[in-house]
């Protein structure tokens, strides 16, 4: 295919480079799909396919940045509604014509990104193998005698083989994290309530969330923020309350379990260890943790009273056992055998398990675990459908009862030539967080992305932060200084020492403690160098409130001509001050040998 692998960098350059020819292109897409491939359920025809490109095609021919994923193409799992479009939950007897489109879709079909087929799923999105559907199992992108991980099977393997640009599956348990694990894609679990669930069939209303398949982090991010926001609709989406850090540390404190459990998998635990010792090679410290508790939690989802949602959310096809999977009617059928004193019970449990799992990661800038500690054949699956499944979750079954953000990103490969991930995972809205240090891992190892074959080729920046302001700080809140506690006391992030436009003066300030620098504008100025840090919104008033007179914050221009917030100072004291502008920083200033005051 011409288009294999491409991402939304590749996407965005092809169609400005055929501005006439979007349309044919996607047709010509949508031909090259194979016919017999179970990772499909449903193509879009040709006449939905122009539908959709058709009505967006004059926006994007005048104004292409109004349309930021204009003629990407991508997938959607087959339990999430495309309007007009068959909704099956990978059970025949429970489909239906979805009259609208999720939230979700409907967001990224705004920003211009076109849907090719709904994908293959472990029915009902019950399972993390991909062998629970009618439709026929999906095999692993890497090895076909190896299931691709589920339920989002068919999500996870027509991205990790470039068919479409991107995918949304759907995480309750995992679904969203191991199969992007098992085909060496990236797999981004967002906060439960980021991405809405309107037009989404439940598993667990409570836990579940939509998740975004890509090849580069950069891409997943950048598709999660177009599709996410607060849906009024939806009971349980929510606001980013804009409280996380920007981005991890560039030497992050990682926790992970102290004793792994692999079930006798060397390989899966020699990958493990491959990626523990590139992890520390890249400056990360690792900390091993009791993780008892996040085993304990995990075990709660499917081994007592929360599997009941999943019976709430079927409804009457539980009554019709001969049109459902045996395996995944029994699973969810088991939900009867729950009161509401367990349910209640269990409620009390998670709250409990949660607060201590947050404690724990109170300490640490993320935790890493294995994505999975294991991989199992498509014949073994056969032998143990429930007990091998159960060993997929042992690492992602807690995390969205302990409402934990989590990114599932490309690892070193085991010895046998399948893909072994990690996933990082943090307290809620630290998305973003997680992302940043996604892609310097990504660009660290360099893999091929998925099955394409292609080299791997960083996509860019992560798209601008509506959720943090970035402030220039030129004397005492720089690193080291004194008054740098009142940014990293607040989830502040450093992002790079630049300089000012040459159009500032630095002055001493007479009698302040501890000492500080003012910053004024002026024609005859000079660059002065400054530090940008990324304090989330919600702190920056905070910040704002400990600052004295007769410093401020203003509009500072870079010397790029960016236009970040910034110190100022009030002129009136300015003449009882000293000129410092010709070192060119504070910290210039400070290192000579004469006291900093006037």
């Amino acid at each position: 295919m011409a288009f294999t692998g491409f991402t939304l960098n590749d996407w965005q350059h092809y169609h400005q480079q055929h501005p006439q020819d979007p349309l044919a292109t996607l047709l010509s897409l949508l031909t090259e799909l194979p016919e017999e491939d179970s990772a499909w359920l449903y193509l879009a025809t040709p006449a939905q396919l122009r539908a959709q490109v058709e009505p967006l095609l004059a926006v994007w021919q005048k104004d292409p940045q109004s349309l930021p994923l204009f003629g990407v193409p991508f997938a959607v799992k087959d339990n999430i509604d495309v309007a007009g479009w068959p909704t099956t939950a990978a059970c025949p007897a429970f489909t239906h014509e979805a009259t609208a489109d999720a939230v979700a879709v409907a967001r990224l079909k705004a920003a211009g990104a076109v849907v090719m087929g709904k994908t293959n799923l472990d029915q009902f999105a019950t399972g993390l193998v991909g062998t629970r559907s009618p439709f026929g199992a999906v095999k692993n992108t890497f090895n076909p005698a190896y299931v691709s991980g589920g339920s989002s099977s068919g999500s996870a393997s027509v991205t990790a083989r470039g068919l479409v640009c991107f995918a949304l599956g759907t995480d309750t348990a995992g679904s969203g994290r191991v199969p992007a694990g098992f085909n060496n894609i990236v797999g981004l679990k967002p906060t439960k309530g980021w991405l809405s669930a309107t037009g989404v069939l439940p598993a667990c209303r409570l836990n579940d969330t939509i998740s975004v398949f890509a090849l580069t982090v950069e891409d997943a991010f950048q598709i999660a923020t177009c599709a996410g926001g607060l849906d009024a609709d939806d009971a349980y989406s929510r606001s980013n309350p804009a409280l996380a850090p920007a981005a991890l540390p560039a030497a992050p404190r990682f926790a992970i379990p102290s004793h792994p459990t692999f079930f006798e998998d060397r390989q899966a635990q020699t990958a493990w260890e491959k990626a523990l010792t590139v992890l520390e090679s890249g400056g990360a410290t690792l900390h091993p943790i009791d993780f008892s508790v996040f085993h304990q939690l995990a075990e709660q989802l499917y081994a007592g009273p929360w599997v009941a949602e999943r019976t709430a959310a079927i409804g009457d096809m539980l009554a019709r056992p001969e049109e459902m999977d045996p395996v995944v009617h029994t699973i969810i059928a088991s939900g009867n055998g729950y009161s509401a004193v367990d349910a209640y019970k269990a409620e009390y449990l998670r709250a409990e398990l949660s607060r201590q799992i947050q404690q724990t990661l109170s300490h640490f800038d993320a935790l890493v675990v294995p994505t999975s500690p294991t991989i199992h054949t498509l014949e073994e699956m056969k032998q143990e459908p429930v007990r091998y499944n159960s060993q997929f979750g042992t690492y992602t079954n807690f995390t969205n009862l302990a409402d934990l953000a989590a990114l599932a990103l490309p690892a070193p490969f085991r010895e046998d030539g399948l893909p072994a991930g990690i996933t990082l995972i943090a307290p809620a809205w630290h998305d973003r967080a997680l992302a940043t240090f996604g892609q310097r891992w990504q660009a660290s190892l360099a893999l091929s992305p998925g099955a394409t074959g292609r080299p791997f080729t960083a996509s860019g920046e992560l798209p601008a932060s509506a959720y943090h302001v970035r402030v220039a700080v030129v004397g005492a809140h720089l690193t080291g200084m004194p008054l740098n506690h009142q940014l990293t006391r607040r989830n502040a992030v450093l992002v790079e020492e630049t300089q000012t436009a040459a159009c500032y003066r630095l002055y001493a300030l007479a009698n302040t403690q501890p000492p500080k620098p003012g910053l004024a504008k002026d024609s005859s100025g000079a660059a002065i160098t400054v530090e940008l840090w990324d304090i989330p919104l919600a702190r920056f008033g905070e910040f704002v409130a400990e600052i004295p007179a007769p410093l401020g914050i203003g509009t500072l221009e870079l010397i790029d001509g960016r236009l970040v917030k910034g110190f100022i100072c009030e002129p009136a004291v300015l003449a009882e001050a000293r000129d410092i502008t010709d070192f060119g920083g504070w910290r210039n200033w400070l290192a000579r040998k004469e006291t900093p005051h006037v």
